[in-house]
């Protein structure tokens, strides 16, 4: 073989590999969010430059950009993680959630029998944010690939709502939600969350069902392979991630956030950022949780071998903006969290006050506004009355590799990423409103049980959380 034929070769491999995102070498790529707008704390904006407000979040930063190929045979291979995928799910077939582990088990499809229910980190690893659910299906944009991942959104004439699109994920909580009520994880692909949901009983007392998309390949994805660095760092070999081993120590809002992790330098390191949705995700432990029914399982839903936590009880801000605030809200209001702790509802007690109830289990992903006086939401937001914090912990992130991201310019906002509270007509003009907004609940009509271990009494909320030391 010719020196230049050989040249070729190696040029095409290296095109491939660019493509596929720089890290083929790791069990646990984080594919890119896909997320190319930044945002402010209402609407899309110019990208700002380093040193300026709002610069830092996910938009900035490219990892593992999405690469898949269709296999022409029903199913998609994911280049980034080696998974191999269902390419069209059943739509008219709804399924409880034991029924979809058997689904998978039973499933031959392109002349494989070993498919499987992915777990909460296979199924996450497809979500992308460039999604926004509206008040049509013509207007609204899944939080999936359609150009690979065949999707479809409910048909709201059988009682469904046009978010009903969740996707049961094998993951099981390992603790209740509701006061008792068994529970596993899925994602929505609809509105972009993560929740634990009902794995018996649903909205009217029916089977709680879901959506499901099967997977196959790679068993070691979603497994975390942590090193204590001893310098205050952690590395996940499994993902070529290194992360702070203590949070911030204090809880602030998402431009704070942005802030704190573009100026931190530590460890000899000052390249910190703050991780985007799915590599936050990465580290999150859905083997753990505080309220456990196993005694040895409680525990934040993150490996307290590795990392420090000034609260149990905590949230993680993301860098990554979730496109699904209320109509009074701009479309850009909402920022993407993870509960480490309990994701918690406010309900009324019997006393006359307010306690916290676990609605969406620890390992939860919802969306906090990102600005704003958490006594304004003494009663939760949504449905569910998900409980509002605004003021969340940070967790930095860098890349061990700098092959593995780039700084970018973010792309230009358009007139639907613009749009300020009460404008336009996507659904988030007026009363109607678009079908999010934590409405992705299938316990909309179920209350938590009001005896003594339903739910924790919470305190009137401050404009700001005590700020605690860290270590605490």
């Amino acid at each position: 073989m010719t020196r230049e034929r050989l040249t070729l070769i190696a040029a095409a491999a290296l095109l491939l590999i660019g493509r596929a995102g720089l890290a083929q070498s790791y069990t646990y790529t984080i594919v890119d969010t896909g997320q190319a707008v930044a945002y402010d704390n209402e609407v899309g904006i110019s990208p700002p430059a380093a040193g300026e407000d709002f610069f830092g979040q996910d938009a900035h930063y490219n990892g593992a950009q999405p690469s898949y190929e269709d296999n022409g045979d029903g199913t998609v291979t994911d280049l980034n993680t080696g998974l191999m995928w269902q390419k069209t799910p059943e739509f008219d077939n709804k399924l409880t959630f034991a029924e979809a582990g058997e689904y998978a088990e039973s499933l031959e499809l392109a002349s494989y029998d070993d498919w499987r229910l992915p777990t909460i980190k296979e199924l996450y690893s497809l979500i992308n944010f460039r999604g926004g659910s509206r008040r049509t299906a013509d207007a609204s944009t899944p939080y999936i690939d359609t150009d690979y991942f065949d999707f479809e959104y409910p048909d709201t004439s059988t009682g469904d709502r046009l978010i009903d699109a969740q996707y049961w994920s094998s993951t099981a909580y390992v603790g209740t939600t509701f006061g008792g009520n068994a529970t596993a994880f899925g994602v929505n692909f609809a509105d972009g969350r993560i929740k634990g949901y009902p794995t018996e009983t649903g909205r009217g007392g029916r089977p709680k069902t879901s959506y499901v998309r099967c997977v196959r390949g790679n068993p070691d994805y979603g497994v975390n392979d942590f090193v204590d660095n001893e310098d205050g760092t952690v590395t996940d070999r499994a993902t070529g991630l290194m992360w702070m081993q203590a949070d911030s120590g204090e809880t602030m809002n998402w431009q704070e956030a942005l802030a704190y992790a573009e100026a931190l330098e530590s460890a000899g390191y000052d390249d910190w950022r703050l991780p985007n949705a799915k590599e936050l995700q990465s580290i999150i432990d859905y083997t753990h949780a505080p309220d456990a029914t196993d005694q040895a399982a409680r525990g934040p839903a993150i490996d307290t071998e590795f990392f420090e936590l000034t609260e149990v009880e905590s949230w993680f801000w993301s860098g990554t903006t979730l496109r699904e605030s209320p109509p009074d809200q701009g479309v850009g209001s909402q920022a993407v969290y993870f509960a480490v702790g309990q994701a918690y509802g406010v309900f009324d007690d019997r006393g006359g006050g307010t306690r916290l109830v676990n609605v969406h289990g620890a390992g939860a992903q919802r969306g906090d506004p990102k600005s704003g006086n958490p006594a304004d939401y003494v009663s939760g937001r949504g449905p569910q009355n998900d409980q509002i914090r605004i003021n969340n912990y940070v967790r930095v992130v860098r890349n061990v590799s700098a092959d593995d991201v780039q700084i970018v310019t973010p792309a230009e906002p358009d007139s639907s990423e613009m749009q300020q509270p009460g404008q336009g007509g996507d659904g988030r003009d007026g009363a109607e409103g678009p079908p999010s907004q934590d409405s992705d609940d299938d316990n909309s009509d179920r209350h938590p049980p009001q005896g003594a271990d339903g739910g924790r009494r919470p305190p009137p909320p401050p404009s700001r959380p005590p700020r605690h030391p860290p270590g605490r």
